[in-house]
């Protein structure tokens, strides 16, 4: 399908690696221009070559969003790209897992630093290029904002909370003539699920393979995501196609979530 998304400025952050990098290249494979944005320079630049050989232009911001300045440094960013903004994604930020009394006041408060607050501060500093082209934004936020657990209590709280002010923020989207939505991926075949599978292999003994089996017979999932199974979704989102969801918040998750 043609997804109309031919000279779009996108910028997309966390997405040096896993689902930001695959969202980065799709969107460059749909005829988008990026800017990308993380922490690891080098990282960032091997995204960038990537989008180039797609034809795309691609810029780079390398910088943690948690630090003042950081949003206006983006948007910066974006002005050089062109000079407008028509897609936001925001995918920066991970949290810590761990027992609740391990876990610090010092740990609460990067957790919702390095996630909700920058979103929160990216999606303010980029709604008037949004507003100015009728833009979309997307927030990443995860299931475990409806199916908290106990050995994630920041992670749930926090989505949870990316989750809520993403749909109060639809309200004004639909004011302002910005397109706002939520992606919530279940567990999907990154770095952070593949060091949990490795961590069950070294206190079990099992095989990967009976590890993986069995942790996908514990979740109750059909499998594990795919980082494209995320950004594929969010491209189609984005375009003219998805343009009447508005407000929403799927879940992609292979069936984990059991609430309505």
């Amino acid at each position: 399908m043609e997804l109309g998304l031919g000279g779009k400025v996108a910028l997309v952050t966390g997405s040096s690696r896993g689902i930001g990098r695959a969202i980065a290249l799709t969107l460059a494979e749909q005829g988008c221009d990026l800017v990308l944005h993380g922490r690891d320079q080098t990282a960032l630049d091997e995204v960038a070559a990537e989008v180039k050989k797609r034809g795309r232009n691609a810029t780079v911001e390398a910088s943690n969003l948690h630090e003042a300045g950081a949003p206006a440094a983006l948007m910066a960013a974006v002005k050089r790209a062109g000079g407008r903004l028509d897609i936001l994604v925001n995918n920066a930020g991970g949290t810590k897992r761990g027992h609740f009394l391990a876990l610090t006041d010092e740990d609460w408060r990067d957790g919702y630093g390095v996630k909700f607050f920058a979103h929160v501060r990216l999606a303010r500093a980029a709604w008037p290029l949004l507003k100015a082209s009728g833009g979309s934004l997307v927030t990443i936020a995860g299931i475990s904002g409806k199916e908290p657990e106990a050995e994630f209590t920041i992670g749930s709280s926090v989505n949870a909370a990316c989750i809520a002010f993403t749909k109060a923020l639809a309200d004004l989207g639909k004011t302002d003539g910005v397109q706002v939505n939520t992606v919530s991926p279940g567990r999907v075949e990154t770095e952070r699920l593949w060091r949990r599978i490795r961590e069950r292999v070294q206190t079990t003994g099992q095989s990967e393979a009976n590890v993986r089996a069995d942790f996908q017979h514990e979740l109750g999932i059909t499998r594990f995501g795919r980082t494209d199974d995320i950004a594929n979704l969010i491209a189609f989102m984005a375009s003219p196609h998805g343009r009447w969801l508005h407000g929403a918040t799927i879940d992609i998750d292979g069936g984990e979530v059991r609430a309505v």
